[in-house]
């Protein structure tokens, strides 16, 4: 019988991503599964910060082990951005403005160098792991393909000609930062329960 894991998250397409990753192992439930209604503020300035926010949250007021995660696009013309604002880049205007802004900044800018992070806390029987996944590629002129959220349509992994949105959720989960950052913590998991 699998056991369960929370999933200090609202998104529905995270929430899919990790289920299936999770599959046969874990019963990932996400904040609502939980009955968990509060808005966990992201106030750290970094990833790690902001995933140990969530994580803790869930771990204190309900008492379950929980992983949290932040992600984000860094681009490397703007300074890394956005970063850990990757969500509410344009002011909370949602991804397609998120996404318009930073190809607006990237006008006419040769450098199209960016690596999509993710960090994941773990929070379990009261303590606190980290796990980290990174992915290098280039962010594309214009938005390509309808899979996934977010930077996904215009975000190329380094040795690929498709973007993100242009995958299969299979083939995404193969290669991501998310992914990547899974395959720490389920390696993690396993290790622990032997």
């Amino acid at each position: 019988m699998s056991r369960q894991l929370v999933f200090a998250t609202n998104n529905l397409y995270k929430t899919q991503e990790v289920q299936q990753l999770l599959s046969g192992q874990y019963e990932v439930l996400n904040l609502k599964d939980i009955g968990c209604t509060s808005d966990i503020p992201e106030t750290a300035d970094s990833f790690a910060g902001n995933a140990s926010l969530k994580s803790r949250y869930v771990s204190e007021h309900y008492q379950l082990d929980c992983f949290g995660d932040d992600s984000g696009l860094e681009v490397e013309a703007l300074n890394n951005e956005p970063g850990i604002y990757s969500a509410r880049y344009s002011g909370g205007r949602g991804d397609e403005a998120n996404l318009q802004l930073v190809l607006q900044k990237l006008e006419g800018e040769p450098n199209r160098k960016a690596r999509f992070s993710t960090v994941i806390s773990l929070m379990r029987n009261g303590e606190e792991f980290f796990f980290e996944g990174i992915i290098q590629g280039t962010i594309r002129h214009t938005p390509a393909g309808a899979q996934g959220f977010g930077y996904d349509p215009v975000f190329e992994p380094e040795g690929y000609t498709q973007t993100f949105a242009e995958m299969t959720m299979e083939q995404k989960n193969a290669i991501s930062h998310r992914a990547i950052a899974m395959r720490k913590l389920i390696a993690f998991l396993k290790e622990q329960a032997v």
